[in-house]
């Protein structure tokens, strides 16, 4: 009883936290420069991860689908049934995961050690605002820069597949590229796309607030790391539940 009690506390107290990004992100002054910092070290710095699992998402998958196909004669639609199942699902969640682990948990340890140091507090009496500096330029970032990314593995997971293909076949680019644009359709590209900016601003919303809750103590900043990459993917899964239902009902 004391854990459920704990539990809808703590998505209170969360709900409330986000309640406070949405009044804070209009209210100056606006602070670009660690806005743009962290898009830096969100996005570019996590494109190389980015790119070997996207490349290795098509790969393994176009050589696990290809034997099914050609047993039913289906070969053809080998790469089309790749870029789709990049694209709608396997991209997002895939890369939304790894963001969660690398980002939520960089954020929530960085915030929380700022918390347990004090340093937050420091940020408060030098007249500087806490939450507009540290969280919601964060927030923004991953919001922004989690669609980027998994655009970009999307890209190189279609790549990954062409490389697939051509192990055990001899398929011009043209023509890969060509088969997939006659099945995708910019229904497949939107719903997709538009869950992404969901996985990120939850992503950065959770490593904030995992953070800026941390209570005094060193431990409790691994704890905050920890709890904050277990709580985002367990989101991005629930997220994208409600996505597909969504999906079916509208599309």
């Amino acid at each position: 009883m004391l854990i459920l009690k704990n539990t809808f506390t703590d998505i209170g107290t969360a709900t409330q936290f986000a309640v406070k990004f949405f009044k804070e992100v209009f209210i100056p002054p606006y602070e670009t420069k660690e806005f743009l910092k962290q898009c830096y070290i969100i996005g570019y710095k996590s494109l190389p991860l980015v790119a070997i699992t996207g490349f290795i998402m098509g790969l393994v998958l176009t050589l696990q689908s290809r034997p099914t196909l050609v047993k039913f004669g289906a070969e053809s639609w080998l790469p089309s049934m790749v870029a789709l199942s990049l694209i709608r699902e396997i991209a997002p969640v895939i890369t939304a995961l790894i963001c969660a682990g690398k980002v939520s948990s960089g954020i929530g340890a960085e915030l929380g050690s700022m918390k347990v140091t004090e340093q937050i507090d420091a940020m408060e009496v030098s007249a500087i605002n806490p939450y507009n500096y540290l969280v919601v330029t964060r927030i923004l970032a991953t919001t922004l820069m989690i669609p980027i990314l998994v655009i970009f593995a999307d890209a190189i997971g279609i790549f990954g597949g062409y490389v697939g293909i051509n192990i055990h076949g001899d398929v011009s680019f043209y023509r890969y590229i060509a088969k997939i644009f006659q099945k995708v359709e910019f229904l497949d590209v939107i719903p997709a796309t538009i869950k992404t900016f969901f996985f990120g601003f939850f992503i950065g919303m959770i490593g904030c607030y995992k953070g800026f809750t941390a209570e005094n103590g060193t431990e409790s900043v691994g704890k905050a790391a920890n709890s904050a990459v277990v709580t985002a993917s367990l989101t991005i899964f629930i997220i994208d539940m409600l996505a597909v239902q969504v999906t079916d009902l509208f599309f």
